[in-house]
């Protein structure tokens, strides 16, 4: 197994890479970041300084190495070694992106199988290159079968009911509705035509909210036909678990879905249903174990890694 930092020219941005050879190949691997400022490993600065290391692509990586799956992981645009705005980078760009990753891992690969893996946003790439035929198969990680205004509407009703009591206590005497705040904001988003805008003293990537709201995956899980797997943690407060099944009526090829119970949308154990709020203390496990092993068995039982 060896590691090399590589660079991907996409249109007019220059992507960071690293591409990791197993030994005796017998396929090869797109991993694609989930949403937010993540870079290639799915660590994100947090505000002040610290890094939340996640590393669920890192893991995934790692795992299919041992798989023989040689692996292409990016940092996102504006993130880490790679060049760009992220404040200014829109769902179109971060689709280019990955076509061109994968342009770049079919060279390198040649004559190898090609897959796709996304985790969360990631997964929404995944399904579109699966379902233009691009790849051999692919895993949807942490993935959404609903349009992202939906989405975001679920997540909502999902962590309004998770707030920490005196957090909870605070909205009330100040009279906050955390729902006609999330909606004010999107209006104000949707309402421009601004690449990036400042809300609350943040400054927000407007032009990929309006993107996220308004894409509809499921046109795309429609098309696909190439064998797929589908992992969502059952606690996972980000996605709803349930659309594993909707993912599995959708597609057309040989389909997998799991639905680990207690997992979150990093694949850490979440009894309690912390969801994000939980996530600096849940990273200091590694990512679960069982997750990996579905996503090598999977490989395995397709691609004979033996």
């Amino acid at each position: 197994m060896t590691a090399e930092a590589v660079r991907i020219s996409s249109n007019d941005c220059s992507l960071a890479g690293t591409f990791t050879e197993a030994a005796d190949s017998v396929a090869a691997a797109l991993l694609i970041p989930g949403s937010g400022k993540v870079n290639r490993d799915s660590d994100v600065r947090l505000p002040g300084g610290p890094m939340l290391r996640a590393g669920v692509t890192r893991a995934v990586a790692d795992a299919l190495t041992e798989a023989r799956v040689s692996t292409l992981r990016y940092d996102k645009r504006g993130v880490g070694g790679s060049g760009g705005d992220f404040l200014r980078s829109g769902m179109g760009d971060g689709l280019a992106d990955a076509q061109a990753a994968l342009a770049w891992l079919a060279d390198r690969a040649a004559g190898l199988p090609l897959l796709v893996i996304g985790h969360s946003e990631g997964a929404w790439y995944a399904a579109r290159l699966a379902a233009d035929d691009q790849v051999a198969g692919a895993v949807l990680l942490s993935a959404a079968a609903r349009p992202g205004a939906d989405v975001l509407a679920w997540q909502a009703e999902q962590l309004a009911t998770r707030l920490p009591l005196p957090v909870a206590l605070l909205l009330r005497v100040m009279r906050t509705d955390v729902h006609r705040l999330q909606r004010r904001n999107l209006e104000r988003i949707t309402a421009s035509d601004s690449a990036e805008l400042r809300l609350q003293g943040q400054r927000v990537n407007a032009l990929w909210t309006r993107d996220f709201i308004a894409h509809d995956p499921v046109p795309d899980l429609a098309r696909i036909t190439v064998p797929l797997l589908a992992v969502t943690g059952g606690a996972d407060l980000q996605v709803p678990p349930g659309d594993v099944d909707a993912i599995g009526r959708l597609v057309h090829g040989p389909f997998e879905g799991h639905v680990p119970a207690d997992l979150s949308h990093l694949f850490r154990p979440d009894p309690r249903s912390l969801g994000p709020k939980g996530y600096r203390r849940a990273v200091r496990q590694p990512v679960s174990a069982h997750v990996l092993d579905l996503v090598g068995g999977w490989v395995e039982r397709h691609w004979g890694t033996g």
